[in-house]
């Protein structure tokens, strides 16, 4: 009989070509060691094991699942996959906790997803709740291509979710170039920096002015009221510097306090662990 991969078991992602074919070799050396476990006909635990059995023309053992919880089940057979990344982790505990069964076949089996909150799920997946956050909105939002990008730890779920909200005729054109344009595309356009207009450049400004009406002054045809003007601005000028002055002498002021007050502070550390080590047992 030929079974299918169950959903659940299809949250988490395949294995590495390398784990695939040293899979491989052990079977065709000792066959299939461990049965695989099928629910609903679908095959919830072993997929791997049972697609190298069939490849190799060999039996492949089979059990049914108990009354488990399927959820918990094919998490805790996956809980040992260390190579997924947290983006991985994120996104399958989402898929499995998303899950839900089509039809109630006996008495005790699950008939609807637990209810379970992003906190509860960041604890189970081993990652932060902005990760499952992301993962929600991929699954929501995204097509199956950046699904599946996120899937094989091609792309995070940070990058994904980005991409979710683009329209979906627009998410097929990024990912049909593969991860790359994914990842340039969830970052967001860089903004032209803009050139900040400084006390300092203002004071620039004002000399630039005041040199220019100097100049005027200068000339022996100047307008009376423009020499006016210009004294009035060198007035106001040095009156800002003497200003500036005291602020600096004021913040110079409380520089040095501070410093004094860090020094005596170490000070008083080195002193206090002298002390401790006085009061410490001699080995």
């Amino acid at each position: 009989m030929i079974y299918k991969q169950h959903p659940l078991s299809a949250a988490f992602p395949a294995m590495q070509p390398d784990e695939y074919q040293s899979l491989v070799d052990s079977i065709t050396t000792i066959g299939v060691q461990n049965p695989i476990t099928l629910l609903d006909g679908m095959v919830i635990d072993g997929w791997h094991r049972y697609q190298a059995a069939i490849s190799l023309g060999m039996d492949c053992p089979t059990v049914e699942l108990d009354d488990t919880d399927p959820r918990d089940f094919v998490l805790a057979q996956n809980k040992a996959r260390r190579n997924l990344t947290a983006s991985q982790r994120a996104d399958a505990v989402t898929s499995v906790y998303q899950w839900a069964p089509a039809h109630r076949e006996k008495k005790g089996a699950v008939t609807a997803p637990l209810s379970k909150t992003n906190v509860e799920l960041a604890a189970i997946a081993g990652t932060g709740v902005r990760s499952i956050q992301q993962a929600k909105a991929v699954h929501a939002g995204a097509i199956q291509a950046v699904q599946d990008a996120v899937k094989t730890g091609a792309v995070s779920v940070e990058t994904a979710a980005a991409i979710a909200q683009l329209p979906a005729k627009d998410q097929k054109k990024i990912a049909a170039k593969g991860p790359e344009a994914m990842r340039a595309a969830a970052k967001p356009e860089p903004v032209p920096p803009q050139d900040e207009y400084t006390e300092l450049d203002a004071a620039r400004d004002q000399i630039e002015e005041l040199q220019a009406m100097l100049a005027v002054a200068n000339l022996g045809s100047a307008d009376p009221a423009e020499r006016l003007e210009a004294a009035n601005l060198i007035a106001e000028l040095h009156a800002e510097v003497r200003q500036l002055r005291v602020n600096l002498k004021a913040v110079t002021t409380s520089r040095d306090s501070l410093m004094n007050e860090l020094a005596m502070v170490k000070r008083q550390c080195v002193s206090l662990q002298a002390q401790l080590k006085k009061l410490q047992p001699k080995a």
